[in-house]
C-alpha cells in the first residue's frame, strides 16, 4: 500500500476517530451532568455522559426513539416501566420507544456511558 494514500485516509474527516476531545460538541444536562455527541443526525445519534454521585434524570419517554445504554464505569440505576434495573461497566440494556424510564446514579464514583438513539432523540423527549 502506498504510505501517502495510507495517511490521507487517515487524515480524512470522513474517517476521523472520536473522542471526548474530538466530537461534534460537547454539552452540559441536568445537575452537573456531561455529554458529548459523537453521531447526530436524524436517522441516529451517538453520545457519551458522564453523571456524578447522586444525579438522575427526569422520568419521560420518546414516541419513536429507541435507545441503547452501554455502561462504561460505575453503576447505573434505571426505572423502565416502573421496573428497576441496576447495570454494572460492560453491561447495557434498551429502551424501546414508548417506555417510561430514567437513568441516575446512586453511587459515590462518576458514571460514564454510550448512548445510543435511533432514530435520533431531538424533540422526541415527553415527560408523563
Amino acid at each position: 500500500m502506498d504510505n501517502n494514500n495510507e495517511n490521507n485516509l487517515t487524515n480524512s474527516p470522513l474517517l476521523a476517530a472520536v473522542s471526548k476531545s474530538n466530537c461534534i460538541n460537547q454539552y452540559t444536562w441536568g445537575d452537573g451532568c456531561y455529554g458529548w455527541n459523537f453521531v447526530e443526525t436524524d436517522a441516529l445519534s451517538i453520545k457519551q455522559e458522564l453523571m456524578p454521585p447522586d444525579t438522575s434524570e427526569k422520568l419521560h419517554y420518546h414516541e419513536k426513539a429507541n435507545q441503547f445504554f452501554f455502561i462504561l464505569s460505575g453503576k447505573a440505576n434505571f426505572i423502565i416501566d416502573g421496573i428497576e434495573h441496576i447495570l454494572k461497566p460492560n453491561e447495557g440494556i434498551e429502551v424501546k420507544a414508548g417506555q417510561k424510564h430514567l437513568i441516575g446514579n446512586k453511587n459515590d464514583s462518576d458514571l460514564e456511558f454510550i448512548l445510543y438513539s435511533q432514530p435520533s432523540t431531538k424533540n422526541d423527549r415527553i415527560t408523563p
